[in-house]
């Protein structure tokens, strides 16, 4: 199983970053083809949502759109909805790693859901938490 973190949700519509941006549409386009299920952590798609919430203010994307966006990820994957025992999973893994709380809660999700590859850019490329290998689209 595969999961993509909100680095790879943002830059989806971020056109200043146009290099990543196509990288991540076809990245998430393959993915969603792929045979191998991927799906959305909530919590990558919470923070999704707070940097929409953020450029909607700003005036970089307008309401509709992050609406619209949501609902087409909603069309293409399912969600992971955490459950306490991530939080255990999380402090392990943030002990052992030296990770920040935000990445090892991400972590112990994928660990906790039986997710084998993270799509991200924020953590050490070819790295393998736990069973969780870190792939860098970006790279």
């Amino acid at each position: 199983m595969n999961a993509v973190d909100t680095n790879v949700l943002v830059y989806v519509v971020d056109a200043e970053e146009p290099v990543k941006q196509k990288k991540a549409i076809e990245l998430l386009d393959g993915l969603a083809k792929a045979s191998v299920q991927t799906v959305l952590l909530w919590q990558a798609a919470a923070e999704f949502l707070r940097c929409m919430r953020r450029w909607e203010a700003a005036g970089r994307i307008t309401r509709d759109n992050t609406e619209a966006y949501l609902r087409q990820l909603d069309a293409m994957f399912e969600y992971v909805y955490p459950v306490r025992q991530i939080l255990d999973v999380a402090l392990d893994l943030s002990s052992r790693y030296s990770l920040s709380h935000c990445d090892s809660v991400l972590l112990g999700a994928c660990v906790h859901a039986g997710i084998q590859t993270l799509y991200t850019e924020d953590l050490d490329a070819k790295t393998t938490y736990d069973g969780v290998s870190i792939v860098n689209p970006f790279a």
